[in-house]
């Protein structure tokens, strides 16, 4: 009985000292607050946690100034996770999941496995820093239209997940308008630049909702458009998705549903949006 609570204690505490070093390396410091508003412990508890890991990888750190977060050194190499920009990324939209899922152990399933997007640690520290305290930040960017290095100066809102790779949200200042920003597309290093006169308030796209109506392709036999209906548990022939009207795009491309072109293969397109005629101002050009 002992042994079982001696073990469970072992991997909570082993779970908090990964959660140290998961934040020394995405956020570059840590305090005794995120160990409790995280794992609920006191901050005495908190506290010896955070001496423990210093003893453990003293390299890791800077060296401690009274009343001061601990800091990350210049140079921290994680040992007690693998940096996955996903996982934080998933953390910080969802704090109360902190522990990365395990891959399937059972050979009767799978999960597919999406390749992960090169984004530098140092310079996230900056965009959530932005993101959280509502600065103006300035950063490099490039894009497929643009692959040349550009500068940027974005007030970012929100961090969106599309389900294939994550955007930073938020007014750009060289086009005056609320714009996505890949974060696999920033570069170099970012710099604050002090209190955003721009916030997510002010996007009316984001406070947007609108009703996608998808039914299957007209294209389609009445069988086969019935198996679609089946499968999406449509109402009366028609799905309606209520979305953000700023992200009513990606939806759309994960429903893969094509508003520009009809792919020539009905089986292949599947589904039609019903009412592109209002969804059509909110979408990208």
């Amino acid at each position: 009985m002992s042994s079982t609570g001696g073990g469970m204690h072992k991997s909570e505490q082993q779970s908090r000292l990964r959660f140290i070093e998961f934040i020394l390396y995405w956020e570059g410091k840590i305090q005794n607050k995120q160990l409790v508003a995280q794992f609920g412990v006191s901050r005495q508890q908190a506290w010896q946690d955070l001496q423990r890991y210093a003893e453990r990888v003293p390299a890791n750190l800077q060296a401690l100034q009274q009343n001061k977060p601990y800091q990350a050194a210049a140079n921290l190499q994680p040992t007690l996770f693998t940096p996955d920009i996903d996982h934080y990324l998933r953390w910080v939209q969802h704090p109360a999941c902190f522990e990365q899922p395990g891959e399937a152990k059972s050979s009767n399933s799978a999960t597919l496995q999406l390749p992960p997007r090169q984004v530098s640690a140092g310079l996230i520290r900056v965009l959530v820093q932005a993101l959280r305290e509502q600065q103006r930040v300035e950063v490099d960017y490039v894009s497929l239209t643009n692959p040349d290095r550009e500068g940027r100066i974005i007030s970012p809102h929100t961090l969106i997940n599309t389900g294939l790779r994550w955007h930073l949200r938020g007014w750009c200042e060289k086009h005056r308008e609320y714009r996505d920003f890949v974060l696999s597309r920033f570069r170099g290093e970012a710099e604050l630049l002090g209190p955003a006169e721009k916030t997510g308030a002010d996007d009316s796209a984001w406070h947007t909702e609108i009703t996608l109506q998808l039914v299957p392709d007209r294209r389609l036999s009445p069988e086969q458009q019935a198996v679609l209906v089946h499968d999406y548990q449509m109402h009366n022939g028609q799905l309606q998705l209520t979305t953000r009207a700023a992200l009513a795009q990606y939806l759309l491309q994960q429903m893969q549903v094509n508003v520009k072109t009809l792919d020539a293969i009905p089986e292949a397109q599947q589904l039609e949006l019903a009412n592109l005629h209002d969804i059509k101002p909110w979408l990208f050009s």
